[in-house]
């Protein structure tokens, strides 16, 4: 299971955020979602993350709800790619820095994402194909 590629565990289709979109856009994409963080495009190309954090820390701040993603964004990214090993993101989940990584290709367009709930869900199910609690109340 952590030799398999990431491309089989990842989300393709992730929710994005754009560096001109507000923070006060964002939050309520994000709250709406049940995101913590978010890739930001441009173009198709990954520029950056956004994380309830940096919003949170915005706040603090006192930046206006209209301030941009790209005023409160990530730059440094930590990202790996479709072929990568499952086992290489749950290392760095396991640094317990990140827990949404971005999958992009080598010309850095952003293929997916991959979280550290996808690589626990991927291992539990390869040990227990079938549901062990509450299991009467899923027949």
């Amino acid at each position: 299971m952590m030799n398999q590629e990431v491309r089989a565990i990842m989300s393709k289709d992730p929710i994005v955020a754009t560096p001109t979109q507000t923070i006060k856009d964002v939050e309520v994409l994000m709250l709406d979602n049940s995101l913590q963080q978010l890739p930001v495009t441009f173009e198709g190309k990954l520029v950056g993350m956004v994380t309830v954090f940096d919003l949170w820390r915005a706040n603090r701040e006192g930046k206006s709800d209209n301030t941009l993603v790209s005023d409160v964004m990530s730059t440094k990214i930590i990202k790996i790619t479709p072929k990568d090993k499952v086992g290489t993101a749950a290392e760095l989940f396991a640094d317990q820095r990140f827990k949404t990584l971005p999958v992009v290709n080598l010309d850095n367009e952003l293929k997916g994402v991959v979280t550290a709930f996808d690589v626990i869900r991927i291992s539990f199910n390869e040990e227990y194909p079938r549901p062990i609690l509450f299991e009467e109340a899923f027949r």
